[in-house]
């Protein structure tokens, strides 16, 4: 089998990925594009000691650690623009495993294989990410989902990372409202309510008034990543880990932050 096809169905999430990791769709994409050219040129750079998903992974952080902007630890240049701010913001190896871990879903032995370092440093890698993000400044979140129970579980796990919740909105009609009575510095967002409206309009109509992240939680994430403009720098798919959406908040609100946007 070649290569291509090996590799095509673990795409969209790699594309998932390097937003998450660059904080914005133009710089992740960029990145996702930049190495699949490179493996058009030079097929054999392709690693075939692990799995094509692994391999995909490990040859995309290698050209990413290549370039020399992401070792950048200088201040931000407020007149760039907001992806190259946010390339310059981006972080060192333990978020790297820390995403791969909680938000690729993959085990400790993968992300050390796609790191290419020992099953034990990948594990404190991702421990000293997971202190780091502890330290993210609270805010205040709105949660747009119709499904009680869900609703209740990302409230939870909103609240036990030290944020309050604004409001839970089942409609796209509650979560402007909500909004009107208090501006969030993070909205969370199913994409199909209750009443059949959708959450992807109500994000729009919401972001059409002030700047704020948005993480999308969705059963349909093959709706959202169709390589269209814009796509979400955050998707978790659902049925999904709590720890996935804790390591997405606190990515969305490391981003917005270091990009000087505020969050009321």
């Amino acid at each position: 089998m070649s290569i291509a096809k090996e590799i095509a169905p673990h795409l969209p999430y790699l594309r998932r990925f390097a937003r998450a990791l660059t904080g914005t769709q133009q710089s992740g994409d960029a990145y996702v594009v930049a190495m699949l050219e490179a493996l058009v040129l030079d097929p054999t750079g392709f690693p075939r000691d692990v799995n094509p998903r692994i391999g995909l992974y490990r040859i995309f952080l290698k050209l990413w650690s290549s370039v020399g902007l992401n070792a950048d630890t200088g201040p931000i240049d407020r007149d760039r623009s907001s992806a190259e701010r946010n390339i310059e913001a981006l972080t060192p190896r333990p978020r790297q495993a820390f995403l791969l871990r909680t938000v690729e879903g993959f085990s400790i032995e993968d992300v050390a294989a796609i790191m290419e370092v020992a099953a034990p440093v990948a594990e404190g890698l991702v421990q000293t990410a997971g202190q780091e993000i502890a330290e993210q400044v609270a805010t205040n979140v709105l949660i747009i989902e119709d499904e009680p129970i869900i609703a209740l579980d990302i409230e939870t796990m909103v609240e036990e990372l030290g944020h309050t919740v604004t409001g839970v909105a089942r409609t796209h009609r509650e979560a402007i409202a909500l909004v009107a009575r208090k501006r969030p510095g993070l909205v969370l967002a199913d994409i199909q309510l209750a009443d059949g409206s959708s959450g992807l309009d109500a994000v729009n109509e919401i972001l059409s008034s002030i700047d704020v992240p948005v993480i999308f939680i969705t059963a349909y994430p093959e709706r959202l990543l169709t390589g269209d403009r814009p796509e979400p720098a955050f998707l978790i798919t659902k049925p999904f880990q709590p720890e996935a959406v804790k390591a997405a908040i606190s990515q969305a609100l490391f981003f917005d932050r270091r990009a000087g946007r505020k969050a009321a």
